[in-house]
């Protein structure tokens, strides 16, 4: 198995060697871009899942403790919030860590064309701090309305109102990050004076 994955990673860097050599930066975005996230969570996601997780729950503790509404014992990745005479226990799991979302945004960065190698950097670490932060704030929403209205709520709080939070922050980030940043600096036509003379 492993010689298939390293096999696959040596078909995957020659074609991106390749796409690069005829200037098909579309197709070398796209395969690029899938290929390093297919490698990332093959290879680095079982090693940064139990830390990030474990960050997640400590972050959204922190908000917890200084509102007073719930508990992180972040060691188990386990938010406790207390109601009434019951409670409710929060894991951070594999779906709640934003693993997938930092590394889908890490990938699409790293093989789009408009950054140098530095702005790629600081953009990249600008973006998973939003996306880590962002996470954080809807997992301190959802306890804030499990807090607030119990369990009966938690579909509603996880499901939808927590991803429609996470998921607004995400696309404000890939909009700047990508599409205005793109709108603006690319290049259209030239504009000609009327005397031959073409400013390009």
């Amino acid at each position: 198995m492993l010689t298939l994955k390293i096999i696959a990673f040596i078909v995957w860097i020659y074609v991106i060697w390749v796409l690069s050599r005829t200037g098909l930066h579309f197709f070398k975005f796209c395969i690029g871009s899938v290929g390093l996230f297919f490698f990332l969570m093959l290879w680095i996601q079982p090693l940064i899942m139990q830390p990030l997780k474990m960050a997640v729950s400590a972050a959204a503790g922190v908000l917890g403790d200084f509102f007073e509404m719930y508990d992180s014992y972040y060691q188990y990745s386990i938010l406790f919030i207390p109601k009434d005479t019951t409670a409710v226990s929060l894991t951070i799991d594999y779906e709640c860590s934003g693993v997938i979302e930092i590394m889908a945004f890490s990938c699409m960065l790293w093989f789009f064309p408009l950054y140098n190698t530095i702005e790629k950097l600081i953009i990249n670490c600008i973006g998973l701090a939003v996306i880590f932060l962002a996470n954080v704030l809807r997992i301190f929403l959802i306890c804030t309305l499990i807090y607030f209205y119990g369990n009966e709520i938690f579909y509603f709080a996880h499901t939808i109102f927590g991803r429609i939070f996470f998921y607004s922050i995400s696309i404000a980030l890939y909009f700047y990050v990508f599409t205005r940043s793109h709108i603006i600096r690319q290049k259209v036509g030239s504009f000609n004076y009327g005397n031959g003379d073409t400013d390009k």
